[in-house]
């Protein structure tokens, strides 16, 4: 989830989220040994829950499912609510379709990710090449979580919460130094039966925030083998962009 920066929903869906400014208190704070033992409990909770993800995401080849998303802007407090679907085939193919604008879409086929957002920026199409592997690097939502996170991130547990019905375990991603994934820190809800992520809110160095919930998910589903084909309408510009 580089960024594609695209406008609007789209560049919503590449995961450069962000979410207002913490403020800490500045008075020292002292730890008890029973609060340094329950952090302890729960931080193995936290890692518990992330392995449990990974478990359940690697055997996964496709994936259906829709979402809503919530972008935030801590300095405004303005908002902006979408709603879409998306087929997936790993690696390197993706469908994100959005329900709010007729033909809006982003299509990676393998080779190539396009962006096609006529209800925004008509007459053009960004198209961003992919690595040898078909990487959709930040287009790949969950794979964004869960490569390596115990290599990739501070993991923290931040407690349960029951999203759409289902119990989760709230699970906060800091990114090591160094690591440059293009957030400042992300929280993922991971479902306590099935070990799917079922929310996820990722926020930026801009101050952005955006939070997304999948309103359903089926793993290993048939998908529509077309789904991922683009091809680049009459009289629409090619732009070509870096990932």
């Amino acid at each position: 989830m580089g960024s594609l920066h695209a406008p609007r929903h789209a560049r919503s869906f590449t995961l450069l989220l962000a979410a207002g400014i913490v403020v800490a208190p500045t008075l020292p704070v002292r730890l008890s040994a029973q609060s340094t033992s329950t952090a302890t409990t729960s931080n193995a909770a936290a890692l518990r829950a992330v392995d449990r993800a990974v478990a359940a995401w690697k055997p996964v080849k496709t994936v259906r499912a829709s979402f809503e998303q919530t972008l935030v802007n801590p300095l405004t407090g303005a908002q902006m609510r979408t709603t879409g679907s998306y087929q997936q085939r790993r690696p390197g193919q993706l469908a994100v379709r959005f329900d709010d604008a007729a033909g809006d879409r982003i299509i990676a086929d393998g080779k190539s990710v396009w962006i096609y957002l006529p209800s925004s920026i008509p007459g053009q199409v960004i198209r961003s090449r992919l690595d040898a592997n078909g990487t959709t690097g930040t287009l790949d939502v969950t794979a964004q979580f869960l490569d390596a996170p115990r290599t990739r991130y501070d993991i923290t547990d931040v407690g349960n919460a029951t999203i759409s019905g289902r119990a989760t375990r709230a699970v906060r991603l800091v990114p090591k130094p160094g690591r440059g994934l293009g957030f400042v820190k992300a929280t993922v809800w991971i479902d306590e039966r099935d070990g799917l992520i079922r929310q996820f809110e990722v926020v930026d160095q801009s101050g952005l925030s955006r939070t997304v919930r999948l309103t359903s998910v089926a793993r290993n589903a048939a998908i529509d083998p077309g789904a991922f084909r683009f091809e680049v309408p009459a009289g629409v510009r090619v732009v070509e962009r870096s990932l």
